[in-house]
């Protein structure tokens, strides 16, 4: 991503959906996740913090470019895939201290994401002899060339030819074939995959070895598809040419996949053939040569363990200095922070709803604005079960103490997760930790050693697994021979759990519910410092006492809690104390709305500071409670044991006070939240046209959502099982071309609607398999055929226009008079190119770009 910001992005969500989709037998991917971490943009000038330290030559990109196109990369994978990017989050850092250069010139783009699998296929069968291995996907090209290696070591380590060898593309139409061909193994009543390993890191040499490393396996290179007729054997086989899977299946359901897959138009290579001599063996038939022939014990053999060997370096930050009479000052610059800021410039070009079965997004409120922390998905269409995710770091806590670190980012993953109702509490939660590292320089072995046992203590203390993560231990960028920039040691924990019913999750936005209270409950038991905040980030220091969560057995109590409350519908509404401290929580807490404001007395707590009261990161949570419920609640935290302090209640007037002591602070929603906005309004600068991110900053805070029903209309589905019937009733069909992703949501809307619903193909119009001759209705689904590479629905045009049997079945649909049709999205397109809207006029209607000259992610 450093080097190649777009693709960089682009490959690592790709990759990472590739990942679940390997799980088991075979797994069904949900929804996305992601994290930027860079240097400071520079967007303007009224930001003093990025002032101290001068800005590098940078190797490839800017910051604020790598911001853009990254982000850019990763929203177009997962809008062409058809996977929602629910979650994520924003961090930029530069310091300079001990002489010592902190910052991300060598960035971070963590791509995560949930999904599940059938319990059946949850763990992969071991091959057999004679079983067929089949690579599912693209060809090979000379792309991505040590890849993996050379995102371990230091940018700028080698030379800019090599480093921008190893980029990869990314293709996410064909990701989608390969996934809607192994989606149909997944759903069969046998899924006959035996086992599935998605190809990355390493290329096929990688892949195709840990599927059969029990066994062993001839690989024919011949059969590999080639792109490129001049790639050697080792770019055949090392290149990482993305969106392919590895899979071993049984001679016998072959069959089903070849067909499969020829109807999802996603190319199918007979590879080779599992043997039992636990060898890899590479054979090319046309050469008479054998490149590789070893035994797998030297691939997957027990290593020398490495022993590597530091020295723990005493470093001390200066303290965070401050003056009492700045409150408002210093608000406002932590509210201008990346890290606080409006995320709009990053919800609003990625779908956020694909699928139809997003139950939580980043965007809530009125107003729609990205201030829920936890994203949340259904399982299916029918049920309440889901999973939930969200995200924790501290970065730059960990420089002053790597243990409070860690424990830091999994406390803001797991408060950012309770407002789920998660099956089971705490103890249903799983976490996944990525480090990124300058591992190797002196101190930085020790303190990572350090930041990971405080993590795995933390966990286990808490009781929740951290089955997986991965970790990138070269996190430095050199400028020649002098100049080395270090990334602060950092741990993002993702926090993910089954959800017993989605409808219950519980979002920050304050509900104007007359008599409510606030409480403040602390998850940290430690005291309000302010190392490592975002406030002592824009004073340009570290500090030296961060906050920390002194008690674990505290915490898991205050979390399984609040669960309880949660369950039993008691919190209105609920945000965790992180990024910001308090005072951002509840300015929050109230900018997704326009009307209703909060007052607050801080008298309950013992710190007297109110700079410390009000930015400290220490891990808490503010709930909202009805009048009604307030006993219930307090009763249950009293049971639990949690620190809670009753700290307020909702009024009418929009305005956040604040009762100090004998000082009263009045902050203006309206106006903090367009301080809060600005930055993101500098981002739409550069990514939209000048008019459009001027009209999206006058306008955001003016469109408040509001749905209105008929006045029957109950929310409830009924029993439709008997309400229609079925074998009378009009068939529907889903008519879709490679890349469209809108059909699973649209065929359920007409189940219910009373259609049968029919899933065709275009490979079904033009071989024949249907000519729509029952269907009473078509709907064009949405999505990107061919990935718009010959622009919107042109190519899927194409396939009409230019197919004999598609022709004439959509021909001869239109000419009956008896018959709907409905085109979304990308489907709305094709009609527009196939003339079929307004077919009288002489002069056929076009669709042009938006405005904006992006994708447009948002409530109308």
């Amino acid at each position: 991503t450093t080097v190649e910001p777009f693709n960089g992005a682009a490959t690592g969500s790709g990759g990472e959906i590739r990942d679940r989709m390997a799980g088991g037998k075979g797994s069904l991917p949900l929804a996305g996740t992601a994290v930027y971490m860079t240097s400071y943009p520079r967007l303007d000038t009224i930001r003093p913090w990025e002032q101290k330290v001068a800005p590098r030559p940078w190797l490839y990109h800017a910051p604020d470019e790598i911001l853009i196109k990254a982000s850019n990369g990763a929203s177009d994978f997962g809008n062409k895939f058809g996977q929602p990017l629910i979650n994520g989050s924003l961090f930029t850092f530069e310091q300079e201290e001990n002489e010592k250069t902190f910052a991300y010139d060598k960035v971070v783009m963590l791509a995560g994401g949930v999904g599940f699998a059938n319990a059946r296929d949850s763990q992969k069968d071991t091959p057999e002899p004679g079983d067929v291995i089949v690579v599912l996907g693209g060809d090979n090209y000379r792309i991505g060339m040590g890849g993996g290696a050379v995102s371990s070591v230091a940018t700028g380590e080698y030379g800019q030819g090599t480093e921008l060898n190893a980029v990869q593309r990314a293709n996410p139409e064909m990701q989608k074939r390969v996934a809607n061909a192994i989606r149909a193994m997944v759903e069969a009543p046998e899924n006959p995959i035996v086992s599935i390993h998605d190809h990355g890191a390493g290329g096929h040499l990688n892949s195709l070895s840990e599927l059969v490393e029990d066994t062993g396996a001839v690989i024919k290179v011949g059969k590999l598809p080639l792109g490129d007729p001049t790639l050697s054997f080792k770019e055949i086989l090392g290149n990482e040419s993305q969106e392919r899977m590895g899979l071993v299946i049984g001679k016998k359901d072959l069959p089903l996949l070849e067909e499969t897959a020829a109807r999802e138009r996603a190319p199918l290579y007979k590879v080779g053939e599992v043997r039992s001599d636990h060898r890899l063996v590479v054979e090319d038939d046309n050469e008479n040569v054998c490149p590789v022939d070893l035994k797998l014990e030297y691939l997957f053999g027990k290593p020398p363990r490495t022993v590597l060997r530091d020295t723990h370096q005493s470093v001390l930050f200066e303290a965070v200095s401050y003056d009492q009479t700045k409150f408002e000052e210093y608000l406002i610059q932590v509210l201008r922070l990346e890290a606080v800021a409006s995320k709009d410039w990053l919800t609003n070009k990625v779908d956020r709803s694909v699928t139809g079965r997003v139950a939580m997004q980043q965007c809530a409120g009125p107003l729609q604005l990205p201030l829920n922390n936890l994203g949340v998905m259904a399982l299916d269409y029918r049920g309440k079960k889901g999973v939930a995710t969200a995200l924790g770091h501290a970065p730059a806590a960990a420089l002053a103490d790597a243990g409070a670190g860690s424990r830091l980012a999994v406390a803001e993953a797991l408060t950012n997760l309770v407002w789920a109702p998660l099956e089971g509490g705490l103890s249903g939660v799983a976490l996944s930790a990525n480090w990124m590292w300058p591992a190797r320089n002196p101190g930085e072995n020790a303190r990572l050693y350090a930041a990971v046992k405080a993590l795995s203590d933390f966990a286990v203390e808490l009781g929740v697994p951290v089955p997986t993560g991965k970790d990138s231990l070269s996190m430095t960028q050199k400028y020649g021979k002098e100049k080395v920039v270090y990334a602060p040691g950092t741990v993002i924990v993702s926090a993910a759990g089954p959800v017993t019913d989605v409808r219950k999750s519980v979002s920050p936005v304050a509900k104007p519910v007359a008599g409510s209270r606030l409480y403040y409950v602390d998850f940290s038991q430690s005291g309000f410092a302010l190392a490592g905040s975002s406030l002592a980030q824009v004073l340009n220091r570290v500090g030296q006492e961060t906050p920390d969560v002194a008690d674990a057995a505290c915490f898991k109590r205050s979390f399984n809690a609040l669960q309880q409350l949660i369950a039993g519908d008691k919190i209105l509404a609920g945000h965790d104390v992180s990024a910001g401290g308090l005072i951002t929580t509840l300015l929050e807490m109230n900018f997704a709305r326009n009307e209703g404001g909060m007052e607050i007395v801080t008298d309950v707590f013992a710190e007297k500071d109110i700079i410390c009261l009000m930015f400290s990161e220490k891990p808490a949570v503010v709930i909202q409670v009805s009048a009604a419920d307030r006993e219930e609640v307090e009763k249950t935290l009293q049971q639990a044991k949690a620190d809670y302090y009753p700290v307020g209640k909702v009024i009418a007037e929009p305005v956040l006070e604040i009762k100090h002591q004998k000082e009263t602070f009045r902050f203006d929603i309206a106006r903090y939240r367009d301080i809060w906005y600005e930055t993101s309004y500098l981002f739409d600068l550069i990514q939209t046209r000048d008019d459009a991110a001027h009209s999206r900053r006058k306008n955001y805070k003016r469109q408040d959502l509001q749905f209105h029903f008929r006045r029957n209309f109950s929310g409830k589905v009924k029993n439709i099982t008997g309400l229609y019937n079925r074998k009378t009733a009009p068939v529907a069909a889903i008519i879709r071309e490679k890349g469209v992703n809108g059909d699973r949501e649209m065929a359920y809307a007409l189940y219910l609607a009373g259609f049968r619903v029919k899933d065709v193909h275009m490979t079904d119009l033009i071989a024949g398999r249907e000519d729509l001759s029952e269907v009473g209705m078509l709907v064009f689904v949405g999505g990107f055929s061919n990935s718009d590479v010959l622009g919107s629905a042109k190519g899927w045009a194409g396939a009409f226009l230019y197919n004999e049997k598609a022709k004439k079945a959509l021909d001869d649909f239109y000419r009956r008079e008896d018959t709907l049709s409905l085109g979304v999205c990308n489907g709305c397109q094709l009609m527009m190119e196939l003339g079929l809207i307004y077919p009288e006029h002489p002069e056929k209607p076009k669709m042009q770009p938006n405005d904006s000259g992006k994708f447009e992610s948002g409530f109308v």
